[in-house]
């Protein structure tokens, strides 16, 4: 029998996993290395090692039992790695969606809207460029600036307890992140962060905004994106800056190719260089084929894992974003709880 959303958001979102999350991100933040990497190099050579002496042991006895019950054992693993994620971090794609958290505006985001949006984008890039490429770099699970950020857009969202914010860590995985333009992903065992090592210094916050968001518990990418976001516009002028360059660059995906050339003539010099700078960086990195392949896989486990939209799902953040309620702060309207 299926386990209603709310039943996940009240027992295991903002009940069990907050309290997880806290335990198993603290751990792996002070290892230095992915723990990730280790799993799953682990597990690839646990495979091997068992199919290929099932393989000898069953030449030598001349009897193909032996690898069907290997290949059994296997299938048994593989679903005891499967409940395992469902605990650990999986069941957050079951929850409420942020749809019902928020108070949203009844009808359907308009063009008219949508440039709005793109144009107040703008306006804060080029007033936040100076601030933000003077406040220096440093690594955002180090800046009190944003790790306070993500507490109180949290607490805006949510009276669960925090999550606890994961180190941007590099992994062996990270050449494949370059291939694929992937930013970074959470790694739903451990817990922790990995990202691009390519990433920009003025993508760092929102990249880490985001996949923080993911540590507690926003599963869905539109919401990871939201809450990301969120977190950005509530700390320092670097971090808004981040904030604001994700959602333009969101948004120029979204509008037609005039409004799109329109919102860039507007750009000041500065944020139009990061924008290049950017573009660049995804340019330099990218292999096609392997990012279509990638993504088409990605696209299969999000649906899968109950997000009907897919990839596409990283898009509906400017749904969201438009149709939300804010005060003059960009703090969100919330339903009664």
């Amino acid at each position: 029998m299926p386990v209603s959303a709310s039943f996940i958001e009240r027992w295991y979102s903002t009940g069990l996993f907050p309290r997880i999350q806290r335990l198993v991100t603290s751990i792996s933040n002070a290892i230095p290395f992915a723990v990730f990497d280790v799993l799953t190099l682990g597990a690839l050579a646990a495979v091997v090692f068992a199919l290929v002496r099932a393989v000898k042991r069953a030449r030598q006895a001349r009897r193909l039992s032996i690898v069907l019950r290997t290949i059994g054992n296997l299938v048994w693993g593989a679903a005891t790695v499967y409940l395992a994620f469902l605990l650990l971090w999986g069941f957050n794609y079951r929850r409420l969606p942020m749809t019902e958290r928020l108070v949203m505006k009844p009808d359907a985001p308009t063009a008219e809207a949508v440039r709005a949006l793109g144009d107040q984008a703008v306006r804060e890039l080029n007033a936040l460029h100076g601030a933000a490429h003077a406040a220096g770099d440093t690594p955002p699970w180090r800046d009190e600036s944003l790790l306070r950020a993500f507490e109180r857009a949290q607490r805006l969202l949510t009276a669960a307890p925090p999550a606890v914010p994961g180190r941007l860590k590099s992994s062996i995985y990270g050449p494949y992140f370059r291939w694929t333009s992937v930013d970074g992903m959470v790694d739903p065992f451990a817990l922790e962060v990995m990202v691009n090592p390519d990433l920009l210094a003025i993508e760092q916050p929102f990249v880490a905004a985001h996949e923080w968001a993911h540590l507690a518990g926003y599963a869905d990418e539109s919401e990871a994106s939201f809450v990301g976001w969120l977190t950005c516009l509530q700390g320092d002028a670097r971090a808004q800056y981040s904030g604001w360059m994700f959602l333009y660059w969101q948004l120029s995906g979204e509008v037609g190719t005039a409004d799109r050339q329109a919102l860039a003539a507007k750009l000041e010099s500065g944020p139009r260089r990061d924008i290049e700078d950017i573009a660049e960086r995804l340019r330099r990195g990218r292999w096609p084929l392997l990012q279509r392949s990638s993504w088409q896989v990605y696209n299969q486990y999000l649906k899968a894992n109950r997000v009907d939209a897919g990839i596409r799902s990283y898009g509906l953040v400017v749904t969201l974003i438009v149709r939300a309620q804010f005060d003059d702060q960009w703090r969100p309207k919330i339903r009664e709880r």
